[in-house]
């Protein structure tokens, strides 16, 4: 197994100074993997998602990303280091009032100020061109595209800065199963395309997980209950594993 793009040393986390939500997290994500979190609802995927990009700190425990211990960084220190990252939205949360050439440009705008206008566009438009979007949806709103063209865009949007980790937060949730497998495909490809990102799936679409992932991460009251590869899973003996599998197979 390769170097660790993420670690999660004994993560806990309690918001009320009693009731933990993450009871002990040990679980590294290596480079370059497409790694799926998965878990019933309440299980603590989207605590941890958070402790990753630094907007919790743990209550005790270490979250070190590409080797850095991020609970340590000051705030403006945090912000640069998160143009590492690159996040689809569950809702693709693109802004409403701004086209979908704008909202690619945004983060560039923001963070590499360097850069001229024409480079700017250069850029934005190469990544709605990855992501498959065609050039004559570039200057629509958001309300003017389908879900699919928006989610291309947040996509586009999220690998505006070439970040080195890509997270997906519950990127088919709400979806039709045609659009569904759209957006599975679409995170795949663009995984395979971008050779040595890390790119951290959270998910409740099971048949994704395993189709698509090279490891899966399964939480259980704040805990991992397996980590490993599709087949580790599929031989588990653990019951609620089972159940998850069983369900996530019952597509293929």
């Amino acid at each position: 197994m390769s170097e660790a793009a993420i670690r999660l040393v004994d993560l806990k986390k309690t918001f009320d100074g009693n009731d933990f939500v993450l009871k002990g997290i040990d679980l590294e994500i290596p480079k370059g993997s497409l790694t799926a979190v998965i878990g019933f609802s309440g299980t603590g995927k989207s605590v941890v998602l958070k402790h990753i990009l630094g907007l919790y700190k743990p209550t005790s425990g270490k979250v070190e990303v590409m080797g850095t211990d991020i609970s340590t960084l000051k705030p403006d220190d945090l912000t640069k280091f998160r143009c590492n990252f690159g996040v689809l939205f569950q809702s693709a949360a693109l802004f409403d009032d701004m086209t979908v050439l704008e909202n690619v440009c945004f983060p560039l705008l923001e963070h590499r100020r360097e850069l001229s206008k024409k480079q700017v566009l250069e850029i934005a438009d190469q990544k709605l061109r990855l992501v498959g979007l065609d050039s004559k949806h570039d200057h629509k709103l958001p309300s003017q595209i389908s879900g699919g063209m928006q989610k291309r865009t947040g996509l586009a949007r999220a690998l505006a800065l070439d970040p080195e980790i890509l997270i997906y937060d519950e990127p088919t949730t709400g979806l039709d199963p045609i659009l569904t497998e759209m957006v599975d495909n679409l995170i795949l490809d663009t995984h395979k395309l971008r050779e040595g990102t890390t790119s951290v799936m959270v998910s409740h679409d099971l048949y994704a997980a395993f189709r698509i992932a090279d490891y899966v991460a399964m939480l259980d009251a704040g805990r991992v209950l397996l980590w490993g590869t599709p087949k580790d899973f599929e031989k588990s003996d653990i019951e609620l594993v089972r159940k998850f599998v069983d369900k996530g197979m019952k597509h293929q």
